[in-house]
């Protein structure tokens, strides 16, 4: 290469680094940093909403919108959706907020991982066994599987006539390539310490005993599933087991067969809490936090890639889906 292509390669890359810094420098610029970075004051850990304004008694709302899974954080171009550990930490602290009397948790999402749909369902039981607060779900447009695990213990489902709910079951998936790779002559090297290392490996056949195993695994995780609605809805076990084949049902339908209590919106979920505790005059605050550091930065980065956001969002899910993985999810 020639000292003038030198030259021009050296220009090029120092105009593509201004380019990307004034677009840094815009995104920072044109921020509302008043809204995005509104962090808490050292008495509180999340920031309080006003929805309804009020006096005494006090209502939290906490919104979970996404599929429920401890997703990897570590790369700045995936920093939106639903963070497990912040929701957990924001139910948390509205069960030991003294000043909140009632929670209400508004649920969209189709469900996600076994044990992040757990760790949920336990922590509102223990904020109902150890605080005494009634906790209700207002259900939006999908709470289906673990979207229903998670509902199940609450004191009322409020459900939108049009919500897509149930889906009770457990679900492993995985992609197979064998019959592809046998066609084109793709070989696989498979070094293992045990006769069951590679089950559910994309390189060949499933065999009868491997599905045999993986089938009594998820019987035993839908036998908790069950478990769950026959305690939280003091249902038998014979009809959430005839309920629970997999299929969803709409708000309506599940009002007519008890996996909900009553048809209505967020607006009316809060007004069933008021005239059921008779708290006329309660004050309604949603839990908010700040956008952190990391999910500015993602987000300038995401409009200065664009595109290619999606790109790295799907090699995430097929470095993911490499192994075999149990889910309460309803996917379509």
């Amino acid at each position: 290469m020639n000292t003038k292509r030198w030259i021009a390669l050296g220009v090029a890359v120092v105009l593509f680094v201004v380019s990307l810094g004034f677009q840094a420098v815009t995104s920072v610029v044109t921020a509302d940093f008043e809204k995005m970075f509104n962090f808490p004051d050292s008495s509180q850990k999340f920031q309080e909403e006003v929805v309804e304004e009020g006096s005494g008694n006090k209502i939290a709302v906490l919104e979970l919108d996404g599929v429920i899974q401890n997703a990897s954080t570590a790369s700045l171009l995936n920093t939106g959706g639903y963070n497990h550990e912040r929701f957990l930490e924001m139910l948390e602290a509205a069960g030991e907020d003294s000043t909140v009397n009632g929670i209400i948790l508004r649920v969209n999402t189709p469900g996600g991982g076994v044990v992040e749909s757990d760790e949920i369902h336990d922590k509102i039981v223990k904020i109902k066994e150890e605080h005494d607060k009634p906790v209700y779900v207002s259900m939006g447009n999908t709470a289906a599987s673990g979207g229903y695990y998670i509902s199940a213990p609450a004191d009322k489902i409020v459900a939108h006539s049009a919500t897509l709910t149930g889906s009770i079951g457990v679900i492993m998936e995985s992609f197979n390539f064998a019959e592809f790779a046998n066609e084109h002559g793709i070989k696989f090297n498979t070094i293992k310490s045990g006769e069951f290392k590679d089950i559910m490996s994309q390189s060949r056949q499933m065999t009868d005993e491997e599905r045999e195993i993986l089938q009594t695994m998820i019987d035993n995780l839908y036998g908790d599933f069950v478990d769950v609605i026959v305690e939280g809805r003091d249902m038998s076990e014979s009809k959430v087991r005839e309920l629970g084949d997999g299929r969803v049902y709409t708000g309506e339908q599940a009002a007519n067969n008890g996996l909900v209590d009553e048809l209505g919106s967020l607006t009316d979920t809060i007004a069933i809490m008021k005239e059921d505790n008779g708290w006329d005059n309660a004050k309604v605050i949603e839990y908010k936090k700040g956008l952190e550091i990391n999910e500015f930065l993602g987000g300038t980065l995401q409009g200065m890639f664009k595109g290619q956001t999606e790109l790295f969002g799907i090699k995430e899910l097929l470095r993911e889906s490499n192994g075999p993985r149990a889910m309460y999810l309803y996917s379509k």
